[in-house]
C-alpha cells in the first residue's frame, strides 16, 4: 500500500497528533493560497477531526491563516438535516465554522436533509464542478481532503462491499450502507484521489489491527475501502497516534 508519494508520521499522544494536524493544515493552506490565492479543504467527521477543528479555531491558531481565502467542503455526510446530532456539517459548524465566523459563501455543505440521497449527491457533484472548475482536467482538484478511518477499514462513506469503492467517473454518490440501514452521501475515490493532498487522521488502539491490514496487507478494497485511497499525482499523508500505529511493522515518529 505504500507509494513514493506517501508518508507516515506517528505521534506519542492524541494531543500531539492534533497539534501536528493543525500545523499540517496551516502549511497546506499557506501553500495553496500562495499558489492559487485560495485554499479548498474537504472536512471529515469523527472525534479526531473534531479535536483538530477546535484547535484551529483556538486563539493560538485562528490568527495564523487568512480564513477569508478558505472554502470548506465535506468528504461525506449522513442522510440527515444539518441540525441533526449526527450531521458532519453540524459538528464542523460548532467546532470551527461558527467560532471563526466563516461566511456562508465559503461553506459548501452536502444537503443531507433532501429526501432522495442520490439527489443530494447529484447536487453536490454539480456544486463541486462549479466551484472547482478546472481547465486541466475533467475532475476538480481540492487542495486538501481530510479523512478518518473506521474500525472496519472504511473511509469517508466508502464502506466495505459497496459499489462506491470502485466508482471511477462520478464525483459524489449515495451508497446504501447495510450496516446502518441508511444512505450516506460521499465523495468517490475518483475525486479524492485527484486532490493535491490527502491526509488520514487516525487515533486509538481500536484502529491498530485494521490499520496494519490496510497498510501492510494484501490489496482487497472491497473489504478494506481505505486501500483505494491512492492519489494520482498528489501526496498522501498518514498522521497517527502511537496507539493506532502500534501494530505497524515500521513507523516514522515525529
Amino acid at each position: 500500500m505504500n507509494s513514493p508519494n506517501s508518508n507516515v508520521c506517528v505521534y506519542p499522544t492524541l494531543q500531539a497528533l492534533t497539534t501536528a494536524a493543525a500545523e499540517h493544515v496551516i502549511h497546506q493552506a499557506s501553500l495553496a493560497i500562495n499558489l492559487r490565492k485560495k485554499f479548498t479543504i474537504a472536512l471529515a467527521g469523527g472525534s479526531t477531526p473534531k479535536n483538530l477543528y477546535a484547535l484551529l479555531a483556538s486563539p493560538e491558531y485562528r490568527t495564523r491563516l487568512d480564513w477569508e481565502k478558505v472554502e470548506f467542503f465535506w468528504g461525506d455526510e449522513r442522510h440527515v438535516p444539518p441540525d441533526h446530532a449526527d450531521s458532519n456539517y453540524r459538528m464542523a459548524h460548532e467546532a470551527i465554522l461558527g467560532p471563526l465566523q466563516i461566511p456562508e459563501t465559503h461553506i459548501h455543505r452536502i444537503q443531507g436533509e433532501l429526501a432522495d440521497a442520490q439527489e443530494a449527491a447529484n447536487r453536490y457533484e454539480s456544486l463541486l464542478r462549479n466551484r472547482l472548475a478546472s481547465t486541466d482536467s475533467a475532475i476538480p482538484q481540492l487542495d486538501l481532503v481530510l479523512l478518518g478511518m473506521g474500525p472496519d477499514g472504511h473511509t469517508a462513506s466508502l464502506f466495505p462491499g459497496t459499489d462506491a469503492v470502485h466508482e471511477s467517473t462520478r464525483l459524489v454518490v449515495a451508497p446504501w450502507v447495510e450496516k446502518f440501514q441508511t444512505f450516506r452521501i460521499t465523495m468517490t475515490p475518483a475525486l479524492i484521489n485527484h486532490a493535491y493532498q490527502v491526509t488520514f487522521l487516525i487515533s486509538g488502539g481500536e484502529k491498530a489491527q485494521v490499520l496494519r491490514e490496510v497498510k501492510e496487507g494484501p490489496y482487497q478494497p472491497d473489504a478494506l475501502p481505505s486501500q483505494v485511497i491512492k492519489p494520482l499525482s498528489g501526496h498522501l499523508t498518514w498522521l497517527l497516534d502511537q496507539e493506532a500505529a502500534s501494530n505497524l511493522s515500521t513507523q516514522q515518529s515525529d
